[in-house]
């Protein structure tokens, strides 16, 4: 009798250690500018009041970014905590056919224009990398990834990197057709009866499904919704509604690109009506970020899908506009709620402060690019990021391009490297001061020498560290056909595709 006493207190002590486990539930928006969530104060147009709902439950980032100015490579540091300059994916290549698991030096030559030529890029995150999901699987945890991957297909699908389910099981680098059904998706239809029905109302009833499935365990919801990437179509109802309110002196004026916006908050609010209903929110960590910038060159209707304002760039450039990511993080107990922070994170740093957070087990040999910042969580204000680096060895003819480059924040400076644009093949640089230059307007670079070679060190020394693979010099290059003024020039004729009407 006493020993079945013992083994149903020991079952019981086991039971209550599980259901302490704190679930994590981390929704990832896709090309969501700092600008176009209402909780930070820079918009009046897009309306997205689960985010404000969830902001008051906990802190509101206001330095927060992205690993790269581009999706893929910012969603395998998050996976990994590794950056992009060290695996590899600096290019949001990973739906191409060809499998390539390792950068290497671009080729022998390229066109004449360019000066230099960027590194050869993987399409797929190798699943022997340690990830989030495999670390929270090992740790007891049900985990679920729902939305885009865009990391590659089988086999390294989300199945192959930790998930149990994967919910649309989709490769590409955007929803499949529209968001507005019929979609193109190999096996998820619209609900029976919805023949027009949007693609984020039907993944959030997904994930409700799971939730309640897994309520009664601890669960890792990998949220990353194809919101708000092109193509740009939305609700009917929506666009008319956003159509009434145009204000066309501000420079956020797009009625689909706030359709969509809206549609995406509805999903965020239907997550956390489910953790409410289940009774779940005081055990459940949320995280919502972005995986870069807004997008400043496609136009939709004639009009650029939205600004960053008051941010320079867009998606696709190093500048605060491509990299600098809205972010929330709501912890009951542990993260205060209503609460606001200046702290910088990046998100290399996701993965090693859960692991603080949470308790879970490094793999054997790990390491991390980014850092715990959970005492920025905590709200301690003597916290102080490390510099943080963004790499991005390529140059797409976006407004606000620039040459293969990469960047260190350091305190409240920021340094540009354009590799070997400079005078004999140098390097040329862009030194700002976020804090008194947000925008970055006035390039600091020649007054402030010292700081550059001090702040390149740095670079130098990130770049040796990850082991980057550089650009190189192009042999084939004729400087009569590259003139430095096209710099920041769309190259490439913006999209006109207009949204389908619904």
């Amino acid at each position: 009798m006493r020993k079945f006493i013992v083994l149903s207190l020991l079952a019981a002590t086991t039971l209550v250690a599980q259901e302490k486990k704190t679930n994590l539930v981390f929704i990832l928006a896709d090309d969501l500018g700092w600008s176009d969530v209402s909780p930070n104060g820079h918009t009046t147009f897009y309306k997205t009041p689960n985010l404000e709902r969830l902001a008051k439950r906990g802190m509101l980032f206001s330095q927060a970014y992205a690993a790269s100015p581009l999706c893929s490579p910012t969603r395998s540091s998050i996976l990994t905590g590794l950056s992009p300059a060290r695996t590899g994916i600096t290019a949001p290549v990973c739906h191409e056919p060809r499998e390539i698991l390792e950068c290497t030096q671009p080729p022998k030559g390229g066109a004449p224009g360019k000066k230099t030529l960027p590194p050869v890029v993987p399409t797929r995150l190798k699943t022997t990398y340690p990830s989030l999901a495999k670390a929270l699987k090992e740790a007891g945890y049900a985990t679920g990834h729902f939305g885009k991957w865009h990391l590659g297909k089988d086999p390294y699908s989300p199945l192959q990197h930790g998930f149990d389910v994967d919910t649309p099981h989709w490769p590409g680098p955007g929803p499949a057709g529209s968001y507005v059904a019929p979609w193109k998706f190999d096996n998820f239809d619209p609900d029976p009866g919805e023949p027009n029905q949007h693609l984020e109302d039907r993944m959030a009833k997904e994930a409700v499904k799971w939730l309640e499935k897994n309520k009664d365990k601890p669960f890792f919801m990998n949220y990353w919704m194809f919101s708000v990437h092109a193509p740009f179509d939305a609700k009917k109802t929506l666009i008319e509604k956003y159509q009434k309110t145009v204000d066309k002196s501000d420079l956020q004026r797009c009625p689909t690109y706030a359709a969509m916006i809206e549609s995406m908050d509805d999903a965020v609010g239907t997550l956390l009506d489910t953790l409410d209903r289940l009774d779940l929110s005081k055990n459940t960590l949320v995280i919502f970020t972005s995986d870069n910038g807004g997008n400043m060159y496609n136009q939709v209707a004639g009009e650029v899908p939205t600004s960053n304002r008051p941010l320079r760039g867009g998606k696709a450039t190093l500048f605060e506009g491509g990299v600098r990511v809205p972010c929330i993080v709501a912890w009951p107990g542990v993260v205060q709620a209503h609460s606001t922070s200046d702290a910088r994170l990046q998100s290399e740093d996701y993965f090693p402060t859960l692991i603080e957070a949470l308790g879970l087990q490094k793999a054997p040999g790990q390491l991390f690019d980014g850092v715990s910042v959970l005492p920025a969580w905590k709200g301690d204000p003597t916290f102080t990021h490390p510099p943080t680096f963004t790499y991005f060895p390529h140059d797409p003819g976006v407004p606000d391009w620039m040459p293969p480059a990469v960047a260190v924040h350091d305190g409240e400076w920021k340094l540009i490297r354009i590799f070997y644009h400079g005078e004999n093949n140098q390097h040329r640089y862009q030194l700002y001061n976020l804090k008194q230059d947000i925008s970055e307007t006035t390039n600091l670079a020649a007054q402030e020498s010292a700081r550059v070679k001090e702040l390149d060190a740095k670079i130098e020394a990130f770049l040796t560290e990850t082991k980057a693979v550089l650009p190189k010099l192009n042999p084939n290059f004729d400087p009569s056909k590259y003139d430095p003024k096209e710099e920041g020039v769309a190259k490439e004729k913006a999209s006109t595709a207009k949204p389908k009407k619904r």
